[in-house]
């Protein structure tokens, strides 16, 4: 799923703090802008899975935040998608039944079960 949050920006002495309003708790910082951007990223998409996950509710993002002083408002992309396949590897165990005549078939082809049906599934959901 892809998302779009709005983020407030804080310039400190010697980093950038991060805050994401309409996500409770959602706070980071970085050493300059760039790191801040990336890591309220990182930031968001957890947050994100982490409720996806869990079935909790995702609040929809506010269109007219308004920075305090000394503040700046931006826009942070997420990708919960791009996040779980970069961060979430784990193989998963699953049982499934197959006709004995294409097991047979597979198995004399040496076809790499696991392999076969994860390409499959990736096609069946369009997912690279």
């Amino acid at each position: 799923m892809k998302y779009v949050y709005p983020a407030i920006l804080r310039q400190g002495d010697n980093s950038v703090g991060v805050s994401i309003p309409d996500l409770p708790g959602c706070h980071t910082y970085g050493n300059d802008l760039a790191d801040a951007l990336i890591m309220a990223k990182d930031a968001v998409e957890m947050w994100l899975w982490s409720a996806e996950d869990e079935g909790i509710p995702i609040p929809p993002a506010s269109d007219n935040l308004s920075p305090g002083l000394g503040e700046t408002c931006t826009l942070v992309v997420a990708d919960t998608t791009e996040y779980r396949k970069a961060n979430d590897a784990r193989a998963v165990k699953k049982t499934l039944s197959i006709p004995s005549w294409l097991n047979q078939m597979a198995e004399k082809a040496n076809a790499p079960f696991s392999q076969i049906l994860q390409q499959g599934l990736k096609s069946y959901l369009n997912i690279e």
